[in-house]
């Protein structure tokens, strides 16, 4: 796989080991920024922050790069809506020069309690259509992905609706003062430490 994805492209034909793409999922626009289907554009924009990094437009999103003990990460928010992630997410590996090997994806879980954090090196989309987009599109879901829970209080048929709904207060405030800072601090240990050990720290 990861040769057909640079083949098309010789000028990216060797990826960077020490460069890595984290994409946060979500959907652009102020209408969308605190539902719970944009966590993951919380979670990059907390680590961009910490870094005082500010995204700017880029092709089929928003990035910024920083640097951290050696390493280069791209911080990527697609901007082709949550259904086609995916296109953003094959663009910006070819582009930067990234293996599928060092890409983590950061996204909502409706299979988690509120809190939870679940981090894998590969796994089924799930049933989210971000997820299911990028494993149509590079053509598997070898990918490592970090799913944050945001419980599961709906009934039958209102799936969609409590997504694109906002995080309530309490939720918020637990938002910013816990959560969204353990998991910039695991995407950092993702590419520094590796996906192992920052599954045995950080899951849980």
């Amino acid at each position: 796989m990861l040769r057909s994805l640079f083949r098309k492209n010789p000028r990216n034909s060797e990826p960077d080991p020490m460069k890595f793409l984290i994409v946060g999922l979500g959907n652009p626009g102020a209408e969308y920024r605190d539902n719970r289907h944009n966590v993951g554009f919380m979670v990059v924009d907390e680590l961009a922050a910490q870094k005082k990094k500010e995204f700017e437009p880029d092709r089929h999103g928003y990035s910024c790069t920083l640097k951290h003990a050696g390493r280069t990460l791209v911080l990527l928010k697609p901007i082709t809506y949550m259904n086609l992630s995916g296109k953003a997410v094959r663009y910006h590996l070819q582009d930067k020069k990234i293996s599928p090997q060092n890409l983590l994806v950061v996204t909502d879980d409706i299979a988690l309690d509120f809190g939870k954090v679940r981090i894998r090196g590969k796994g089924s989309h799930g049933g989210h259509n971000g997820l299911r987009n990028i494993e149509e599109v590079l053509g598997n879901g070898q990918y490592s992905r970090m799913r944050f829970g945001v419980g599961h209080d709906f009934h039958k048929g209102q799936q969609a609706d409590y997504v694109l709904a906002n995080f309530p207060p309490e939720e918020m405030t637990a938002l910013d003062e816990t959560y969204l800072p353990k998991m910039a601090k695991a995407v950092l240990s993702f590419a520094t430490q590796g996906l192992a050990r920052t599954m045995n720290n950080f899951n849980g």
